[in-house]
Parts: C-alpha cells; structure tokens; sequence
C-alpha cells in the first residue's frame, strides 16, 4: 500500500479528514461508515474554504501593518 506524504503546511482539517477516513474504511458499509464519510466531506470542504482565506487574510494584515 502507497503511503502519501503529508506536508508541513497541512491543514489541521484535511488531517483530521484523513483520520475519518482511515477509521471508514475500517468499518463494514453501513450508516456508521457512511457517516464519518461524509465528516470527512466536510473537513476536507473547510480545508478549502480556509486555503482560499489565508491570502486574503495576508492581504488585510499587510495593509495593516
């Protein structure tokens, strides 16, 4: 099995997603596992959310300073 690199500037999200998911794949099929699927879903959507902020946030705090 493969084993991905995980980078530095990872988000805390998108680490968290992965642990779902490691723990999804562990389960049967089922509402259990569908579920921490579909948390997972949404960590890695903020992760993206947050990615797309940060340069705004940059931008604002550069004007500021």
């Amino acid at each position: 099995m493969a084993r991905t690199q995980i980078s530095t500037d990872t988000s805390i999200w998108l680490l968290q997603a992965k642990g779902f998911l490691d723990e999804a794949r562990r389960l049967k099929p089922g509402p259990e596992r569908n579920e921490l699927r579909q948390t997972a879903r949404v960590l890695r959507e903020i992760a993206k959310l947050e990615a797309a902020s940060e340069p705004a946030l940059d931008r604002n705090w550069r004007q500021r300073t």
